[in-house]
Parts: structure tokens; C-alpha cells; sequence
């Protein structure tokens, strides 16, 4: 079968493998590393070249093709490995492609010879940051559990440095998940983040592995259990649902009155795109199928996606016979894809905001549902929350862009309803705090013009 390019069709590289520098307690990648016993975990250059050509061959029209490095952490495999992939670009680029390069890292091996290379090949990268210092290294650890907050600043001051576009990814979990509005404003205001993904944290285990995985799923910790998806359990780190929920909303109501069209973040563009009515939105976890975002390990084994590396969902290899779109085309794929709809239970299928949650993503299907149906996500109460929470604005901003407006001016309406409020007034995030010692005061520093921010 040769197939046909899916349109958001995504591949996720990992040329370390699950080989990191570092040991953030809640990475479940790290255990990946018994898949491959005796690897060295380092992507040898005939692989490397398959991804590149196989990548672009099966991107036929003008769109842009992102060419995206993940981990692990990939700038262990060093600048030359770098240098190669630009150099293999050029030499298997389709006339008329664009490509762009990503790289996701924790930032701590970033220098100026990393920011030059990644300014004059116009990389954009994303870094791991968690909020501020106490939040931050309450799980981003090294090898030796030692905090991590100071190197991955550093990193990132690389980055500004020398103008490379970067975003921050943001998990929410147990530790910064009461924090919502500090984070945020941490990550606009001290860091200068323009674009933020913000992705929860859920460990989902059996009773067998849970008492393994209390500490870590690093090699620091000695023996650990292979993550898989599976099990109704949960660790001390993962988020709450309605944590989950307050959290999101707490940014919300700060980004809504101040940085629409300022700062982009990913959950809010998703949210607005399904309230626009738009079949293309920027998160598979609220598409309503998936399988077009898939993980392509250090030694070319394929999968059907990055929190599925495991045996059951291996493709195949993209040396082994069938190229990288034939695996992503394929029946199997396919059906992995549409399952996320398919298995909808029916508390879903009649949830007033379905249209813009769509279940969430299948690996954290794992609640029953009120009336005993499995399928439920463990996030529903978080995401009915912040979805119905943010159904008057995203109304607001959706109308404005419909008639050709600019959706900045949901500020206006919200500032209209903030003049009617008095201070001891209950804050409308639903924090039970009042209005002025919340969303009505400035945040910590006070609100920092754009301007100020670039």
C-alpha cells in the first residue's frame, strides 16, 4: 500500500531514544530504554537519511513539512548530527518545499556554538520549563536529583541571545498545578514567552507498579517498571482533574484580559478553533481522531504515537521494507486513529462540550462513567470545567473573527464586566478569593507591556 499523505501528518524523531541527561520523575519515556536492551541509543546515519528522505518524499504538496526532533534529549547527539539533517534536507527537498525544524529540549546543554547554528537555520525550539524555581525542580531533577531550574535559564538565555524563536512547554501536574496564574505569568513576564503549550501530567499505573513508580521512572531509582498504558491508577504526581480544571481557568482569565493576540497558547487556539467550527485544530488530544502524530524511534522502528511506543503498537520499521507513509497510511494506523471517536462511551457522545473536548486523548480513558460504561476520561471534571468556563469568550472572539475583526477585542469585553465589579467581589476564575486580591490585582511585578516583553 502506498497511501496518501494524511493532512496533519506529523512524525516525532527521537534519536536518543528514551536517553536523557536528565531524570524528571514524571517522564515516562525514560523507561522506554528496555525495549531496546544493548543499544546505544543513538541514531546511525542510515536511519537518519531514511527519515529525512522518507519525510519529505511523502509530503507531495506545497505545504510546509516540519522536521521534528524530540527525546530522550536529542542534543545529546551533538551539532554534527544537526549539521547532517540541514544537509540531508537539502539534498532530498522536493522543489518548492518549506521546511521547518524543530527540536524539543530540557535546554541545559545549549551554548553559543548551539544558538548560532539553531538562528542560521531558523529552528524553532521548544523548552521544557515548569514554572518558577520551587515548581520547576519539584520533579525536573538530574541524574544525581539535583535541581535543574538555573541550567535550563541559561539554555534558554542562549537562545535569546543569539534570536532563536523558541516556545515554552509547561506540564501541569501535582506540584504546580495549584499555581495557574503564577505560572502563566512567570512564563510572559520574567521569561518572555510568547507561545506556550501547557500539557497535564498523568501517570496512569496498576497496582503493581505503582509502589516502583512512586519515586521515578529513572534509571537513578533502580529497578523500574516498563510504562505502558494500562492500569486505573494514578501517581502522587499526576494532576487532578479539577485541579486540572481551575488550573486552565486561572490562565484563561489572565491571558483573555490581557494577551489575546500577545501570547499564543496552544489549548486556547484549539479551544477557539473548535468554537469557530473548524475541522483542523491544534491538538490531537482534542481532534476528534488521531493518528496522524506518530513517534519514530532512534533505530527507525515507527510508532502509532509518542505516548504509545510500546510492542502492541509498533508499525514497523522504515528500513525494513515499507516507507515511513506507507506505515502511517496504513489500515492498522487508520483503525488506531478512528478508535478515538469509536470508543467514545455514551456520557461523551451527550456531553454539551464534546464538540470541543472530543473525550481527550484514549490513553487517559481509563474512569468509568456514571452509569458504569468504561471509557471516561480521568480529566473530564477538569476539562467540563474549563470548557464550560470559557464559553461566553470564546463566543465573543469567535463572532469577532467571523466578521473580519481582530479577536483582541474580547479585552474590551471583559474589561466593561471587570468595571462593574467591586473589590471584595468573588473573582470569576472561581478561586473563592475576592476580586482584588485576585484577577483584579496585578500580577506578581505587574502586567509588563508587549513592548517590554520582546
Amino acid at each position: 500500500m502506498t497511501g496518501t499523505a494524511p493532512s496533519a501528518f506529523h512524525v516525532m524523531a527521537k534519536p536518543t531514544g528514551a536517553v536523557c541527561n536528565l531524570d524528571c520523575e514524571y517522564c515516562f519515556f525514560l523507561s522506554k530504554d528496555q525495549l531496546y536492551p544493548g543499544s546505544d541509543f543513538r541514531m546511525n546515519p542510515e536511519v537518519h537519511e531514511a527519515y529525512i528522505a522518507q519525510l519529505l518524499e511523502a509530503h507531495t504538496g506545497p505545504d510546509e513539512v516540519v522536521v521534528a526532533f524530540q527525546g530522550g534529549e536529542p542534543t545529546m547527539m551533538g551539532l554534527d548530527f544537526m549539521r547532517r539533517t540541514v544537509e540531508l534536507e537539502e539534498e532530498h527537498r522536493r522543489p518548492g518545499q518549506t521546511i521547518l525544524n524543530t527540536i524539543q529540549t530540557n535546554g541545559t546543554l545549549l551554548d553559543d556554538e548551539w544558538g548560532e547554528f539553531l538562528h542560521e537555520h531558523r529552528f524553532l525550539v521548544g523548552i521544557s520549563i515548569d514554572g518558577p524555581r520551587a515548581l520547576h525542580d519539584a520533579y525536573r531533577v538530574d541524574k544525581g536529583g539535583k535541581p535543574t531550574f538555573d541550567r535550563v535559564l541559561r539554555g534558554l538565555e542562549v537562545l535569546r541571545r543569539h534570536g532563536v524563536d523558541w516556545n515554552a512547554l509547561t506540564t501541569v501536574n501535582a506540584a504546580n498545578g495549584d499555581h495557574g496564574r503564577e505560572v502563566y505569568t512567570f512564563l510572559r513576564d520574567d521569561l518572555g514567552a510568547e507561545f506556550v503549550q501547557l500539557i497535564p501530567i498523568v501517570e496512569r499505573v496498576t497496582a503493581e507498579q505503582l509502589p516502583l513508580a512512586a519515586t521515578g521512572w529513572g534509571r537513578r531509582h533502580g529497578e523500574r517498571p516498563l510504562y505502558r498504558q494500562a492500569g486505573d491508577l494514578v501517581t502522587h504526581r499526576t494532576v487532578g482533574a479539577e485541579q486540572l480544571g481551575q488550573f486552565l481557568v486561572e490562565v484563561f482569565e489572565e491571558w483573555a484580559r490581557h494577551d489575546v493576540g500577545d501570547v499564543f497558547v496552544q489549548m486556547f487556539d484549539t479551544a477557539l478553533a473548535h468554537w469557530m467550527g473548524l475541522d483542523q485544530v491544534g491538538m490531537c488530544v482534542h481532534a476528534r481522531t488521531c493518528g496522524s502524530a506518530l513517534a519514530l524511534e532512534h533505530n527507525g522502528d515507527l510508532y502509532a504515537c509518542d505516548h504509545y511506543v510500546e510492542e502492541d503498537y509498533l508499525l514497523g520499521n522504515i528500513r525494513g521494507g515499507r516507507p515511513l507513509l506507507a506505515l502511517a497510511t496504513s489500515p492498522r494506523q487508520q483503525e488506531f486513529g478512528r478508535a478515538k471517536l469509536d470508543s467514545l462511551p455514551a456520557q461523551c457522545l451527550s456531553c454539551d462540550v464534546r464538540f470541543a473536548c472530543n473525550g481527550g486523548c484514549p490513553k487517559d480513558r481509563f474512569l468509568t462513567t456514571s452509569d458504569g460504561e468504561s471509557g471516561l476520561h480521568y480529566l473530564c471534571a477538569g476539562y467540563q470545567r474549563f470548557f464550560r468556563h470559557v464559553d461566553g469568550p470564546m463566543k465573543v472572539m469567535a463572532a469577532l473573527l467571523a466578521q473580519g475583526a481582530d479577536a483582541t477585542g474580547v479585552r474590551e469585553w471583559y474589561a466593561a464586566r471587570d468595571a462593574r465589579r467591586a473589590p471584595a467581589d468573588p473573582c470569576p476564575c472561581g478561586s473563592g478569593r475576592g476580586w482584588a486580591d485576585c484577577h483584579g490585582a496585578p500580577s506578581d511585578g505587574g502586567l509588563k507591556p508587549v513592548e517590554a516583553r520582546r
